[in-house]
Parts: C-alpha cells; structure tokens; sequence
C-alpha cells in the first residue's frame, strides 16, 4: 500500500517538508524510506547538508594534485614514471632492501613492465584487507567461455581477476603503470585481449589522474598504448570494440577516439564532447551510439564510429549525463538513462537515432527519483534479455527493475540493508550464457565491490522492502578499499581507517583480512587511537565532524550519539543540530574546513585532541561524556590565516612544540601550544633557504629524538615535493631530487633507526637510508598505488592506502 509523505513523517518522527528531500536525495520510494531504521534515516538526512559527496571527493584529491600555479599537468603520472625510468636506466641494479623494505627491481618492472620476479614486490609485505568491504568498481568483464573468468576495474586499487566466479580475487599487476581504473572492455573475438581504461571521469573535476588505454593479450600481462598516453586520454570514461574486434572506441572527457590499426598506434578523434558512455551494437560494426558526460544528449553513428549525428528527442529538454544500453533481443531498440533532475528513462526504437520518454513511474504511480541527486556519478542501465526488449535494469543509488520498457519501474535492492546491495551503481553486466530462461545471472558493480544477481527474475521480488533475496556479494579478498587514513592500537593490535564512501571500520588481527567492521558510516577521514586505553577510537565524518568510539571498535553508530565535535539530532526539532560554544567545532558546523580535515591526538596527553579547519580547535577534555548540550569543549589555539589547515603535528615529549600546514602551502610553528593562546610564528619564508612551495602542504613529521628536524610534504606532480629542517625552521633542504615528480602524502620516521625514513606518494612507498638524501630507485611495496599514510605499530609499519587497502610490514630487525 501506498505511503503518503505526512504517514512516513509521522512514523519516522521528522518533518513533512524533509521527506521528498529525504526521498529524491537517496534516490528511494516512501516504502522503501518506511522501513529504514531510525539510526538510518538519521544519517540520510545527515547527507542533506552535504548534496554533492562524490565532487567534493574529487575536488578534494583534485586540491593535492594542483602545481603552484593551480594546473595539473597533462600526463603528469605517466611524465613521473618515465623519468623514473630513465633515473633507473643510469643506476646501478638497486639493493634487494632499503631501510627494511623490498627495493629490489629492475628498471624494466618498475609501474607497468613485467611483473617482478617469483613476486618479490609483497616478499614482507602483508597486506590486511579489507577483504569483506569492497570499493568502487566501475568495469566488469566476464569470458564468454569460461565463465568464472572474470575481470573488475577498481577507481583506485586496478584491475582484479578471478577464476572462479569471484569466490577469490588477485590483483592482475600491482605494479600496473596506473591503478586509476575506469573501464573494461574485452574484444568478442578474441577474449584473451582485454582494454582498461584510467582516469575517472564522472565528476565536476576533470583532472583526475589518469595514463592513457592499458591492454593485454594474455588476461594477465598488462602493457600501455602509448598512443593513448596523451592529455587527450586523462580520463577514458568507456571503450567499445567492435562485434569483429576491428575497431575500437574510447570515450573520454574530451571527446571520442576511433582506432582501427591491429597495433592500436593511431587514434583520430571523431568527436569533442565529453562523452561517458560509448557503445557499438552488438550485432553489426557499422552502428553504434555514445552518450555525453554532463551536456545532456545522445549521438548515433552508421559508419562505424567514423562520423556521428546529434541524436533527436521528445519531451523535456536532457540535461546532465547520458546512459545508453541496446536491447539484445532487438538493437534497434536503445535505452537512454538520463539524468535530468533524478533521473528519466527515454526509448529509441529506431537504433539510437531518436528517443521518446517512457513513464518512469515507481510502484505508487509517481514519478520515480530512481538516480537520486547523483545521476552524474551512479548511473547505469541494462537492457540484454534475449527473450524480452522490454525488461531493464536501471542502477542509480538504489537497483530498479522494469518489465515494460520503463514505463513502470520497481526497486529491487535497499542500500541501507546489509543484506542487499551496497549504494552507487556503475556497471551491469550479464553471464555470458545468460539466456533469459534457465540463466538469468547478472553482475553489478559498484562503490562496494562486485555483487551478483543468481536469478534476476527472483531477485528483489519481496512484497516491501528491504529487497534482499537473491543478492550475493563477491568481494572476496576484493581488496581495493580506498583508505585516506589510519591508525593502530599497539595494546590490542586493532587498525581502523577512514574510507572512501565506505566509512570509518575496523580490523580485529583475530578475524583476519574478511573480519573489518564498520564503526561508523558514510565518509571515514582521519583517525586516532587513545594509546592507553584500547576502548578508544577516534575518526571523522567530512568537513572535520569527529566522532569518538568507546566500545573497542565492536559497533556501529546505531544512535548518533557518538559526535563530540558538536553536532547532536535535536529530537524536539526534528533534525541535525549543534550544541552551543564551548562544546561544538564553528569551523565543522559552517564546513569550514577540508573534505578530508586533519585532526591529531597529542602523543603525550590522551585527553587533548587538536583539529584543523580555517583555524586550529583544541580540545583538552576528548573523552568527556557526550550529552545533546555537553562534551568535549572546544577552544580556537591558532587564528585563521586565511587557508584552511591541511597537516598538523604535536611533538612527542613535547605538546607545546606544534606545527601546522595549510592547503596555499603556508607552515606555522608555535612553542607554546598547550598555552590559552599561544604564540604563532610563520616559518619556511625568509632565510638563506626558504621552503619554495606554494601548493597542499600535506603531511608534517617531526623527529621523535630530534625534535627540531621536522620533514614537510607538498602535493602537485612537482619535482620538489619534500622539504627537511634540522634547526626548528629557519634553513630548509630539499630531499626530493631521486623520488618521483607526484605528490608526497605521508612521511614516517623508524622509531629506533631515525635515520631510515619511508614516504608514501601518489606511485607507492619508497625507502631511505641516510635521512632522506637518497631514496629506493623503486617503489617496491606495497603496490604503486597512493599511500595516503603511514604509521607505526611498535616497529611495524603499517600503510594505508588509496585503492588496495592496508598493509604492514615488520621492520624489527633491521
């Protein structure tokens, strides 16, 4: 039965005007929103303040990548690595370790030749997972005829392979030259030959990194096209091969490539609009549609991608991204998936040449919001029955199902419901037997991993949500989680890190690499463990609104109750709200600060936490009792200087010695920090060496034994990205001169061989023996992927990373 808007306010306990908000927001249907639990509803209304997640993420790794000058270079990643190539081309053969870690490839290995030697690159290297949490996964392809084949393209962990049907996933390379993955596209002539494209594209930011077109003839070894190793191919959105393997296209954020040589050597563009979607039909080279990214329209071509026309439409005007899918039992027949506000569905059925609206009516007989406010990130659509042209698939936050080509449309998963799929979706993918009678296995990819579908016809078929049956989730050792941050209790062994769209969760070293549990939902940031109580954890949902766990990391945030930066549902007002001064963060209640803000606990006091958001915010009180108008209190200890606050350190031995960073580059230094008001001095500036970055300053490491050596980090695909000071700041060296022109994210120091330092960067970890003035020729371990932070476990180090999860090293006995 139907629910009207004042019956679901009334039952969920929140205002009439929120709930088609609530209802177009996450893309759902009062029913489906009737069933939520209070905890989740909570959340969902959260999300309202923030509309436009998935941008902000892009922005924010965007900011970290800019030149002084605000530029990303084209080609910046594939530029870095080559002169590493040509550094390693001169050396001689690098040692077998560097500082403890495993340094020793060749040249010919380094981020994208052959895959090292009897697989010395993981030798001490274990990696920790997440092998139960998945990431976002925007390609799938599947042999035709072994059909436990198949592969995944992850957005920041690579491409991934399976022989049995996803039961267990291995990396195809971890030293793949770019692990930016946003496409599969296998030739249906010869299925050993198989295209990745990198860079993602679907976002406001279109510099995201990005090398060019991967293939393989062999499933397993992967090589660039080096013609696609342009600006041209920054973000390939979608590749098509033609139903003879002859042609290929690759849509990217500037437009369409056709290549029609067997070498794959020359590229022509055929069109210059940012395109998200290209597809031939699958029975016959000549035809074939493409659909753009963000300018609302659809184009057809009856040349074989030679030449193209503007597709036509009834209805409404189109606007944003545009989807497309032929119908297998009859290619004359396309569906187009347009984002509009939320989403609409329009049919061509004269091959793509013309579209007219469909219904798109939900199971109350209104229009349905089937993308959310989304349809620019999640959006995909299926149409390959072979029996029916009128039955589709359309993935938007949530999966719908329809039965009359789009006129009505019903859900068949619920986000919010473990059970049932994860959010976000981005690719639908049949069995390649699959028939429409006695095989109906479909594949879905999205910002969790891989799931399936056994029986599409009786999956989802619940009378009311949540739509559970017939799901199975196959991120089995899928380990492609992108982590911003982490930290380790060396009391109980316990690791939690803050992930991209998949939370703040947690590792239990007795549940092993499938056993993280998620402690807190939505975006996870950075994190903190109290040293001296094990119970305690700390991390952050975006724009610097910290939590605090007390349970050990055993729960999820069923209540949300655990904020201590200020913000509190206001059960009188029906809606998220703040407490007063002292026992709120201003900078976290106006967004003031990073997508991803800093925030650190004193090493030498576990009550003091400090936070950066224009300006820096303390807390000596972390752990007091959280109530709607009490709680940790909090004090402004350093002014705003006009850019938010992006790296921070607190001195061990020393909580007054405190150092800052800011995203414009700018570094402050304070010897009084523990003061009311301490006393701020500028550093890096004036001298006979002055710190000569002007871009994201990113990470602040300070010596345990010698505090006035202090190691500063920058973003940008620069060549001079990491910054020493012996003498408190006052003279600077540069260190950077044998890393890789990429941003530097994390630097760590051996906490008993301070001279061995290791850096994480945007290309994996490298090692140095002698205090930064020579580093590892490669960077063996963990992969080539970005190590957003490292940290220490007694002198085990663990790193954090961007797109394959975590993993640790023991560095004990060097």
């Amino acid at each position: 039965m139907a629910i009207s808007d004042e019956q679901l306010a009334r039952a969920k306990n929140i205002r009439i005007e929120q709930v088609p908000l609530l209802r177009r927001s996450r893309g759902a249907t009062n029913e489906t929103l009737q069933g939520l639990p209070d905890a989740a509803v909570r959340r969902a209304l959260r999300r309202l303040n923030y509309p436009d997640l998935p941008n902000a993420r892009g922005l924010f790794r965007l900011a970290q990548e800019r030149s002084d000058d605000g530029t990303v270079p084209a080609h910046a990643q594939g530029t870095a690595l080559d002169r590493m190539r040509s550094l390693l081309a001169t050396r001689e053969a690098p040692p077998a370790h560097t500082a403890g870690v495993p340094t020793g490839l060749t040249g010919e290995g380094f981020a994208g030749g052959p895959t090292p030697t009897a697989g010395m690159q993981l030798a001490q290297w274990e990696w920790l997972g997440p092998g139960n949490i998945g990431g976002r996964t925007r390609g799938i392809v599947i042999h035709p005829e072994e059909p436990r084949k198949m592969w995944a393209a992850s957005a920041g962990g690579g491409v991934w392979h399976t022989q049995d049907g996803g039961g267990q996933w291995v990396p195809v390379d971890d030293f793949l030259g770019n692990l930016a993955c946003s496409c599969l596209a296998m030739d249906p002539t010869d299925p050993a030959t198989i295209y990745v494209g990198t860079g993602e594209g679907f976002s406001n930011s279109d510099a995201l990194r990005g090398n060019g077109v991967f293939s393989t003839t062999d499933g397993v070894n992967w090589a660039p096209i080096t013609a696609t190793q342009t600006a041209d191919f920054r973000a390939v959105t979608r590749i098509a091969v033609s139903p003879t393997g002859e042609v290929v296209l690759a849509a990217t954020t500037t437009g369409l490539f056709r290549c029609s040589d067997a070498e794959r050597n020359k590229w022509t563009q055929v069109l210059d609009v940012p395109l998200g979607i290209v597809l031939f039909d699958p029975t016959d080279d000549s035809r074939a549609v493409a659909g753009a990214l963000d300018a609302g329209a659809a184009f057809v071509s009856s040349d074989g991608g030679r030449t193209w026309q503007t597709a036509t439409h009834s209805g409404n005007p189109w606007s944003g991204r545009v989807e497309l899918a032929y119908a297998a039992k009859d290619p004359s027949i396309v569906y187009a998936s347009v984002q509009m506000t939320s989403g609409r569905i329009y049919r061509s059925t004269d091959g793509g040449q013309t579209y007219h609206p469909r219904q798109t009516l939900d199971s109350g007989g209104h229009v349905a919001d089937y993308l959310g406010d989304q349809g620019w990130y999640g959006n995909a659509v299926w149409a390959s029955d072979p029996t029916d042209e009128n039955l589709v698939v359309l993935g938007g936050v949530d999966l719908w199902r329809s039965t009359d080509g789009g006129d009505h449309i019903t859900e068949i998963s619920t986000w919010w419901d473990a059970r049932s799929v994860h959010a976000d979706h981005h690719a639908i993918v049949s069995h390649p037997s699959y028939n429409g009678t006695d095989n109906r296995t479909v594949f879905f990819g999205n910002d969790g991993g891989v799931f399936t579908a056994d029986d599409l016809a009786q999956t989802g078929t619940e009378q009311e949500p949540p739509f559970v049956n017939g799901w199975t989730e196959l991120d089995n050792n899928y380990g492609v989680t992108q982590f911003y941050s982490g930290a380790g209790n060396r009391l109980s062994g316990k690791i939690i890190g803050g992930a991209q769209d998949n939370g703040t969760i947690c590792f239990d070293p007795g549940q092993g690499t499938e056993g993280w549990q998620q402690i807190f939902g939505g975006d996870g940031g950075w994190c903190a463990c109290d040293p001296n109580d094990s119970e305690v954890f700390y991390g952050e949902y975006v724009f610097l609104n910290i939590h605090r766990n007390t349970d050990g990391g055993t729960s999820d945030d069923t209540e949300g109750d655990r904020y201590i930066s200020g913000q509190f549902w206001n059960n009188d007002l029906r809606e998220w709200d703040w407490k007063p001064l002292p026992f709120r963060i201003p900078d976290a209640m106006t967004n003031q600060a990073l997508f991803i803000a800093p925030f650190a606990l004193d090493p030498n006091n576990s009550d003091r936490l400090l936070a950066g958001g224009l300006s820096l915010w303390r807390t000596n009180n972390a752990k007091e009792p959280n109530t709607p108008t009490s709680g940790p209190s909090w004090q402004a200890v350093k002014p705003s200087a006009g850019a938010k606050i992006s790296a921070l350190a607190v001195a061990s031995g020393n909580s007054d010695l405190i150092w800052v960073g800011h995203v414009n580059g700018m570094l402050f230094r304070t010897v009084n920090g523990t003061a009311a008001t301490p006393t701020w001095s500028r550093v890096g500036v004036t001298g006979p060496s002055p710190l000569r970055p002007r871009r994201y300053l990113t990470c602040i490491t300070i010596d345990p034994a010698h505090p006035d050596t202090v190691f500063v980090a920058f973003g940008g695909f620069e060549p001079d990205n990491l910054w020493v000071t012996h003498d408190g700041g006052v003279q600077w060296t540069q260190l950077a001169e044998t890393l890789p022109d990429v941003p530097i994210r994390a630097v760590a120091i051996h906490p008993r061989r301070t001279e061995f330092l290791y850096c994480g960067t945007e290309v994996g970890l490298f090692a140095s023996e002698d205090d930064g003035a020579n580093w590892s020729a490669t960077n063996e371990g963990p992969t080539n992927c970005s190590v957003d932070q490292l940290f220490w476990m007694d002198e085990t180090l663990v790193s954090a990373t961007h797109g394959r999860g975590m993993f640790r090293i023991d560095l004990s006995t060097v």
